[in-house]
């Protein structure tokens, strides 16, 4: 994996930061990270900078201005990373609720299985989360079913967040006109990526819930999600975008 890059977003991570990265770091010697933090008043980039003179040119850190959002953190990463020479880019979650051995399972999927957008899907066998109530796992999984009746597409967890692109298909998006900030941005990149043919392939995962720090989702990503695909929805049937 010496041609893949895992971005990691962070806001008030550091209880799980340098966990995370000795975790990935110990799965592939060969892999690099970039952290993109969102000034965490909790310090979690200062911890990123002790630890790149661990990691040296491995390890990778973009120190944002303010809490500015999950989809522009990863928009400014994937600029970062294709101004570079990586050739798959990944999406990681800096909790754990994403596997670090999982990372290999994608790269594979796109390395020599066809697939230009592997994701690791929680719903692809069932439904595969550990630790969360019924009422989250209720809420995930009917926005997964509302996404594919309003898109079309077929994609089981478009809301999933541990993704790997290949170059080519970051590439070709305008991430300027990537508008939406919340997990909605992922059912954006999903939906842009399907519109444009590119072959979307989900691999089954455990998703486990974290055991630290505070899940960053409240009703207004909620409400963006909602109305959001509705929006996408419309303006590619009136050839908006």
């Amino acid at each position: 994996m010496q041609d893949a890059i895992v971005i990691i977003p962070t806001y008030n991570e550091s209880e799980n930061i340098e966990v995370i990265l000795t975790a990935v770091f110990s799965q592939y010697n060969e892999v690099h990270v970039l952290v993109v933090d969102d000034n965490s008043p909790d310090q979690t980039a200062q911890k990123v900078e002790a630890l790149q003179a661990t990691y040296g040119e491995r390890l990778f850190l973009i120190k944002r201005s303010g809490k500015l959002g999950l989809g522009t953190a990863y928009i400014e990463g994937f600029k970062w990373c294709l101004s570079r020479h990586y050739e798959f880019i990944f999406e990681m979650d800096a909790d754990f609720s994403h596997n670090p051995k999982d990372l290999k399972l994608l790269y594979e999927a796109c390395k020599h299985q066809h697939a230009d957008v592997a994701v690791g899907s929680r719903y692809i066998k069932g439904v595969n989360v550990v630790n969360w109530p019924l009422s989250r796992v209720l809420l995930s999984y009917g926005a997964s079913l509302y996404v594919r009746l309003i898109t079309g597409m077929s994609v089981l967890d478009p809301t999933a967040g541990f993704v790997c692109y290949k170059r080519s298909v970051l590439e070709s998006i305008d991430l300027n006109a990537i508008r939406f900030i919340g997990y909605a941005f992922q059912i954006e990149m999903k939906y842009t990526a399907y519109k444009k043919n590119f072959n979307i392939k989900e691999i089954p995962i455990i998703f486990t819930d974290r055991l630290h720090g505070v899940s960053k989702l409240n009703k207004g990503i909620i409400k963006e999600a909602i109305l959001g695909v509705i929006k996408m929805r419309l303006k590619t049937i009136l050839g908006t975008s």
